[in-house]
């Protein structure tokens, strides 16, 4: 009987001694590898679905199955936008108020520049000289263009593309291309598939990107009229209670 008891008596001991060094306390291996679990168990609880405020991503930060999304853009309007460009644009670049477009994407900065006084005989000396004034104007002031683009991104959550015009050239410096995902029934199918047995484009995407553009040049002044319209919503939003 007596063994029994001490042999019942070394079986808990090592059962304990057991536990002890799984539960991380057996000196600084134990520690480090309590550590380890603690950040493990850490980042188990984070992959989850929903916002992760202390993350890397902030607040803007959303985690799916498909990983991490942008959020929405800041809604500010064209003119918000354009009073706060007028007062960080320094002074002296454009001789006149920068034109802005804006979407949900990007924020397009185009600005006219002076005239370069040159002895040009011809439209195509002219076409140049002003082409040289663009290029160096793009030159000097990309770092400042740079910083200022920075700024905007933090502040209304879109990326910032420049442009520069003298006399009749305009030229693009940066502009971003955006994935835009469609669904398409087979007589709007049929209309990519015929431009695209013409020649007209090379593939659907491109196909695309031409209706979208040949509905823009048709239907500018409409589209005028509604950006208008649009704008006017804004500003009246803006004004309201909850502003």
């Amino acid at each position: 009987m007596r063994h029994h008891h001490e042999g019942a008596r070394r079986v808990h001991v090592v059962l304990q001694e057991t536990a002890f060094r799984r539960s991380g306390d057996d000196g600084p291996e134990g520690a480090a590898r309590g550590e380890r679990r603690e950040r493990s168990d850490r980042g188990r609880q984070g992959r989850g679905g929903g916002p992760r405020p202390d993350g890397p991503f902030g607040p803007r930060g959303m985690r799916g199955r498909r990983g991490f999304e942008e959020a929405e853009p800041v809604q500010v309007s064209t003119e918000a936008i354009a009073a706060w460009l007028t007062g960080r644009l320094p002074e002296g670049w454009f001789t006149e108020v920068a034109d802005l477009v804006v979407d949900r994407d990007e924020i397009t900065i185009i600005g006219k520049l002076p005239v370069p006084e040159a002895n040009t005989a011809t439209p195509d000396e002219t076409v140049a000289a002003e082409e040289g004034r663009i290029s160096r104007f793009r030159e000097e002031s990309r770092e400042q263009r740079m910083l200022i683009a920075r700024e905007a991104e933090v502040r209304y959550g879109r990326t910032v593309a420049w442009g520069a015009q003298a006399g009749s050239t305009t030229a693009l410096f940066t502009n971003r291309s955006v994935p835009v995902m469609t669904r398409l029934r087979q007589p709007e199918r049929h209309v990519l598939d015929t431009l695209v047995d013409a020649g007209v484009a090379r593939s659907r995407s491109d196909a695309l990107v031409w209706c979208v553009r040949l509905v823009g040049r048709n239907s500018d002044e409409w589209l005028s009229q509604l950006r208008d319209a649009m704008s006017h919503v804004e500003r009246v939003r803006e004004q309201g209670p909850g502003a």
